[in-house]
């Protein structure tokens, strides 16, 4: 039994040689984010804040987000071929859920995201931040893409 144990340990530990401190394969030294100053982050690269973009998961990889990050909101202003979209900070982890934009902040109307787009500073360590886009009556939310929370930590 203590062999089996042990080499199943082995095993574990030898396919999983590229995961530091938790961190996924593709993390590393190379990561997006990993540097000693505050960063200024493009929310969804050169997809901006469009719909049908899953930003749960674009923030999941670009993470962890640090004490005075940037993120920058850009999305085209409304037209008759777009749809229009805007920013909330939800005030909680059941809002984010539910995507109860009742007691959010809107954060960027649908035309503040145009040209050069809206900033927002990471500036509450150790505490979530959540987005959401409140269009449509919160259905760019509630479809599950356009929506994302950034926790802070410090350096």
């Amino acid at each position: 039994m203590l062999v089996l144990l042990t080499a199943s340990t082995m095993a574990v530990s030898t396919a999983n040689k590229g995961w530091q401190f938790g961190n996924w394969p593709y993390r590393g030294p190379y990561h997006p984010n990993n540097t000693q100053t505050s960063n200024r982050i493009i929310i969804g690269d050169s997809y901006h804040w469009n719909f049908g973009f899953n930003y749960t998961d674009w923030a999941i990889k670009h993470g962890p987000f640090y004490l005075n990050d940037t993120l920058v909101f850009k999305y085209d202003p409304p037209t008759p071929k777009t749809f229009p979209h805007s920013v909330y900070l939800l005030p909680n982890l059941r809002s984010f859920i539910k995507c109860d934009l009742k007691n959010a902040k809107k954060l960027g109307n649908a035309t503040q995201g145009a040209g050069e787009g809206f900033e927002f500073v990471l500036k509450r360590p150790w505490q979530p931040h959540y987005f959401a886009c409140g269009e449509r009556n919160g259905f760019h939310c509630i479809n599950g893409t356009m929506k994302f929370f950034a926790m802070p930590i410090f350096r």
